[in-house]
Order: structure tokens, then C-alpha cells, then sequence
């Protein structure tokens, strides 16, 4: 009986369905978090009979034919693109976008990854880092001396002295955009890195081409729906439970099989 490896099917792809909700539930409060969503498809099918098959000498053919399904598959876990709310929290180095698009981090092997995770810190010798420390794109540095930053919404970095009346301008945050985001290698730590199906890192000026803006002195919360994945944690466990009885269905058939005489 092939319904023991359907069912089986079935329960696999409803444990990769709880996977992702206790995934997603686990990040409710990781800043700028993307709610994943489980995708399936069916299996191959077995053709006993094509539809369109002549099934008489008068040149009948069949209408629907029989195929039977092999069960389901998990197809991807992809990013479901939303805003999340933005939270006042009045850090200077915390920011915010709103809209499209990604700050750039430069790893220690060299390599770009890519974050909406705008909670950033000063390193030792000045620098604005990630909260692991690596350093944000394009490399800027807060002199030692300075009083208080101001980022505007164009992502421009101004310091401010207190000798002085005037401020300075340090530097410029960079957003990178993508054709296909959800083609972006999750890689933990909130960060993210280009792949061929991601399509290659276009730098633009936050408000710019499509691009979002900066706001400082806030942070995007998880866009996570508890609610949604509550839901979603219940049918994946019914249908869990109505694999299983099938399985206990056909193991009952296989056994009342055997006591035939």
C-alpha cells in the first residue's frame, strides 16, 4: 500500500511546518526579523491511466484518467517581505528603515553581508559596528571628542562638538537593494548574504530609487504575528494527527490482510 509512504509524507511536511512556526515564535523580539512561511508541493504522480487515452474502438477518450498522487514535499521556507513596527528607543547609533532596502557589513573574512538590524554600537577605536562588531558600511568613524550624533533621514552622519558651533559631517550610510530578497542566504546573527538568486547588491542612497529611508533613535521590532502562527501551529498539528491516523488506518488493513485464510 502506498498510502504508508504518503501519510509518512504528509508527517514529515507538517513537522517542517512546526519547525518553522517554533522558528518564527523563538524571534518574536530579534529586531528587523522576517517571518518565514513554509511552502509544499505535491510528489510525482503514478499515471495508471493518461488522461486523453483512447478507451474504446469508437475513439472515446478518457476525460480525467487515473492519477494517484505520491504525497507532498516541502518546496522552500521563504521570507514574508513585511515592515515591521518601528519602536522609539532614543539611542543615537540606533536607526531604523523604513522601506526597502539593507545596510551593508563588512565581515573579518572580507566578504559583504546585509542586515535591516539597525541597532548599532562604537567600537573601540571609534568605529560604528553591528552589535558582533563588525563594521557598517562605508567605515565611519566617531571622533572621540564628540558630544552627540545626529543620522538624517538621507542617512548622513553629523557630529556634534562642544567647542564648536557648527557640526561635521563624518559620512554617509549606504541601503543596498535586490531584485529578489528572497533569494537572500540567511546566515544567522541577523545577517544575510547575496546568492545567485538573490541577484547581485545595488547601493543606492536611502530615499532614493526605490530605496527606503533612515530614522534614528528607533528600531524595527520582528514582524512576526503571534497570532497568525498560533494558528498555523494548530493545523500543522491536526494535520500532523490525520496523517498519523492514516497510517494507523492502513496498518489495520495490512493486519486484517494477514488473518485472511
Amino acid at each position: 500500500m502506498k498510502a504508508l509512504q504518503i501519510a509518512a509524507s504528509g508527517m514529515a511536511a507538517q513537522q517542517m511546518r512546526v519547525d518553522v512556526v517554533s522558528h518564527n515564535l523563538a524571534n518574536m523580539s530579534t529586531t528587523g526579523y522576517n517571518a518565514r512561511r513554509a511552502e509544499f508541493a505535491d510528489l510525482h504522480y503514478v499515471q495508471a491511466a493518461r488522461p486523453g487515452t483512447i478507451s474504446s474502438e469508437s475513439g472515446t477518450m478518457l476525460p480525467t484518467g487515473i492519477q494517484l498522487g505520491m504525497g507532498v514535499r516541502g518546496a522552500s521556507v521563504a521570507q514574508i517581505l513585511e515592515q515591521g513596527t518601528l519602536s522609539e528607543t532614543g539611542g543615537d547609533l540606533d536607526i531604523a528603515i523604513e522601506g526597502r532596502g539593507w545596510l551593508e557589513v563588512t565581515l573579518p573574512s572580507g566578504l559583504s553581508a546585509y542586515t535591516r538590524d539597525g541597532g548599532l554600537k562604537r567600537s573601540a577605536d571609534g568605529q560604528i559596528v553591528t552589535s558582533d562588531g563588525h563594521q557598517v558600511a562605508p567605515g565611519i568613524t566617531i571622533p572621540a571628542d564628540a558630544r552627540s550624533l545626529s543620522i538624517n533621514a538621507a542617512g548622513e552622519v553629523w557630529a556634534y562638538f562642544a567647542d564648536r558651533v557648527a557640526p561635521e559631517l563624518l559620512g554617509q550610510f549606504n541601503l543596498v537593494g535586490f531584485t529578489n530578497e528572497r533569494g537572500l542566504e540567511a546566515m544567522g546573527s541577523n545577517l544575510y548574504l547575496e546568492t545567485a538568486a538573490s541577484g547581485p547588491a545595488i547601493a543606492g542612497t536611502p530615499g532614493e530609487d526605490g530605496l527606503g529611508t533612515l530614522r534614528q533613535g528607533y528600531l524595527e521590532d520582528s514582524s512576526v504575528d503571534a497570532v497568525r502562527e498560533v494558528t498555523e501551529l494548530i493545523k500543522a498539528q491536526r494535520g500532523y494527527e490525520l496523517n498519523a491516523k492514516v497510517i494507523t488506518a492502513v496498518d489495520q488493513m495490512l493486519g486484517a490482510t494477514t488473518q485472511v485464510r
